[in-house]
């Protein structure tokens, strides 16, 4: 019998002007790497534990902008936001 599971949207925002530069974040969802794009994203998850999730940017062999979040079950959407600059931790919170 599998684990019961849920859908977690990720909301991914570069900031603040919106401008990647062709640079695309990751995501890290209980260990597991996945590419991603910009945008609002959704991803299977845990549905009786909390969950950690990373995202972060990789460009030129640099890994930058990295934030992490522990989900709690009740909630069903978070949002990341990239730094202004690169050398910069990015913000990944709950989605109001």
């Amino acid at each position: 019998m599998s684990a019961p599971s849920r859908r977690l949207a990720v909301d991914l925002r570069p900031w603040p002007l919106r401008v990647t530069f062709g640079v695309r974040p990751s995501i890290v969802v209980d260990g597991r790497t996945e590419p991603a794009q910009w945008g609002v994203g959704t991803w299977q998850v845990a549905a009786d534990r909390p969950v950690e999730v990373t995202v972060f940017m990789f460009a030129a062999g640099i890994r930058f902008g990295a934030a992490s979040y522990s989900v709690s079950p009740t909630e069903a959407r978070i949002e990341y936001l990239a730094p202004l600059l690169p050398f910069l931790r990015g913000t990944l919170r709950g989605a109001a």
